[in-house]
C-alpha cells in the first residue's frame, strides 16, 4: 500500500495501521448512518475497500484520500439500500401475485404477439427490451448504439401506436 505512504496527511496517520484502522473507522460510521440494515455494514466497508483499491490510481490529491474513502463507501451503502428496496418490492410482488391465474391467457398472448407484429422492428426491438426484459433505456441505447433521447422518444411513439391500434380494434368490434 505504498500510495498510502506517499499521500501528505497529517502526522498522526503517518503509520499505516493507524491510517488503515482510521479508514475503516470513518467509512463504518458514514455507512452505518446510511445503511437501512445495519447488518449489511460490513459488507458494504469491505466492497468499499476493493472499489479503493481498484480506483486508487483515480485520486487526484492524496490528502483526501479518507473524504474520497467516504464517498465511495456512502455510494456503496446507497447503492445497498436501492438493492434491498427492489428485493423488497420483487418479494411484495411475488406474494401478492402467488396463487392467481396469470392475466394473460393464450387468447391475449396471441393478440399482444399481433400488435406486436404491426410494428416495424426497431419499435418491436425497443418495446421488448424495454417491458418484456426489463432493460434499462440506457442499456438500449448503449445495445443499439442510439442516444437515449432517441431511445425514450421511440418507446413513447411505440406505445402511441399499440394504444392506438388497440382503440382502433375496440370501434370495429
Amino acid at each position: 500500500m505504498n500510495f498510502l505512504r506517499d499521500s501528505d496527511l497529517p502526522e498522526a496517520f503517518w503509520s499505516e495501521d493507524k491510517l488503515l484502522s482510521e479508514l475503516y473507522s470513518q467509512m463504518l460510521k458514514v455507512v452505518r448512518h446510511k445503511l437501512w440494515h445495519k447488518g449489511d455494514a460490513g459488507d458494504v466497508v469491505q466492497e468499499a475497500w476493493v472499489r479503493i483499491l481498484e480506483k486508487k490510481s483515480t485520486l487526484r490529491h492524496k490528502e483526501k484520500l479518507i473524504p474520497w474513502a467516504k464517498a465511495i463507501a456512502s455510494n456503496l451503502a446507497s447503492n445497498a439500500n436501492r438493492a434491498r428496496r427492489y428485493e423488497k418490492i420483487c418479494d411484495i410482488m411475488e406474494h401478492e401475485t402467488a396463487g392467481m391465474p396469470s392475466v394473460f391467457g393464450p387468447e391475449s398472448m396471441m393478440e399482444l404477439s399481433d400488435l406486436l407484429g404491426r410494428l416495424d422492428p426497431v419499435t418491436r426491438t425497443l418495446l421488448l427490451y424495454k417491458f418484456y426484459y426489463g432493460l434499462k433505456d440506457a442499456e438500449i441505447a448503449t445495445a443499439l448504439q442510439l442516444p437515449v433521447g432517441t431511445v425514450k422518444a421511440r418507446i413513447h411513439r411505440g406505445k402511441a401506436r399499440l394504444k392506438t391500434q388497440v382503440n382502433d380494434e375496440e370501434r370495429h368490434t
